[in-house]
């Protein structure tokens, strides 16, 4: 078995960096993704353990990679932490049950919700 994969779908480097460690400090093997049309790319042939994903991304949106994995069947159970800045955004995809990080928060937030997630090892033949 390899170890949790986490996906970290950020066009912003220095907050990458932020939630990489974070990730790790949670025992996920963090991969970071800066563009929309590279996220799409990596989850048609991988499945992560975990998904951070910025919503506001170059070339493909965070919302059309949000649709296209709640409509996977081979992604549609990966936990999703979306982050935004945009509260307006973020209070929508709340509505619809989706678990929602404004960018203003404490890493303390995200370490809190990394650890509500249980590891679940990626099998080595995905």
């Amino acid at each position: 078995m390899n170890p949790a994969v986490a996906f970290i779908i950020e066009d912003d480097p220095k907050l990458g960096k932020v939630y990489e460690t974070v990730v790790q400090q949670n025992g996920y093997q963090p991969e970071m993704i800066q563009f929309g049309n590279e996220a799409l790319r990596e989850l048609t042939s991988h499945t992560p353990s975990l998904i951070l994903l910025d919503i506001h991304l170059p070339y493909v949106s965070g919302a059309e990679i949000l649709a296209y994995i709640r409509s996977s069947p081979r992604l549609a159970h990966i936990p999703v932490i979306i982050l935004t800045a945009d509260v307006i955004v973020a209070k929508a995809l709340e509505a619809r049950g989706e678990c929602v990080v404004t960018k203003s928060f404490g890493i303390s937030k995200l370490r809190k919700l990394l650890t509500s997630f249980q590891l679940i090892p990626v099998p080595t033949n995905v």
